[in-house]
């Protein structure tokens, strides 16, 4: 029986492996993706929801599909202070988790990353770890946590850090363990999509098996 799939950071790194992934998978009848302006994408799936992310009741009742794949993140530089990335990474996913668990949306798979913990001294993993957490916490038949390492794919702003990162990331990688390499994005939207067919129990995904995606 085909699915519904609703996508939320389609514009992003990540959610935007997703997206053609998900309209080529015969699963898939319908992709659902909630984004701040139109994609330009033509899809025979894909329905856009358009919004601002600030009137979030009356977004609530819109989020009804088969799986819900939450692809939402910023960082600390792009979002220009600690709330503000917090308003995205935490407060904007769990919305996202609590209103699919509301409309009885039986599968949620979330971005995270490598090295999140809610008791960590650094913020940004602190802020992920509190956000797995609180998804966990809600009622889903399944709950995937992925946690990649330093992403690689064509990203539409420029960070000079991470490119610096990923230059180096590639040119030693076969010194680095799996926990730790740079992995494609289109890899971590693969195991997301895999997770939810192979029927994976909730839990996470560390980087090291994502790589075997």
């Amino acid at each position: 029986m085909s699915k519904t799939a609703i996508v939320f950071g389609a514009t992003g790194l990540i959610g935007s492996e997703l997206l053609p992934q998900l309209f080529a998978d015969p699963d898939y009848d319908l992709v659902v993706a909630f984004v701040r302006k139109p994609t330009g994408i033509v899809a025979a799936k894909l329905e856009e929801v358009i919004t601002d992310f600030k009137d979030l009741d009356s977004l609530r009742m819109q989020i009804k599909g088969d799986v819900v794949f939450c692809c939402l993140g910023t960082t600390i530089a792009t979002a220009g202070s600690q709330p503000a990335f917090r308003k995205v990474d935490y407060e904007l996913v769990r919305w996202a988790a609590v209103a699919a668990s509301e409309n009885k949306v039986p599968r949620f798979i979330v971005v995270s990353s490598m090295g999140a913990n809610a008791d960590s001294g650094n913020f940004y993993l602190r802020t992920k770890g509190e956000m797995e957490k609180a998804v966990s916490a809600l009622n889903f038949a399944q709950c995937v946590i992925v946690r990649p390492s330093m992403l690689l794919g064509p990203r539409k702003e420029f960070r000079f850090g991470e490119k610096v990162g990923k230059i180096v990331m590639v040119t030693f990688s076969f010194l680095i363990p799996a926990k730790y390499k740079a992995i494609q994005a289109k890899q971590v939207a693969k195991a997301m999509i895999t997770s939810v067919r192979d029927d994976r129990k909730s839990g996470v995904i560390e980087n090291a098996e994502l790589l075997k995606f």
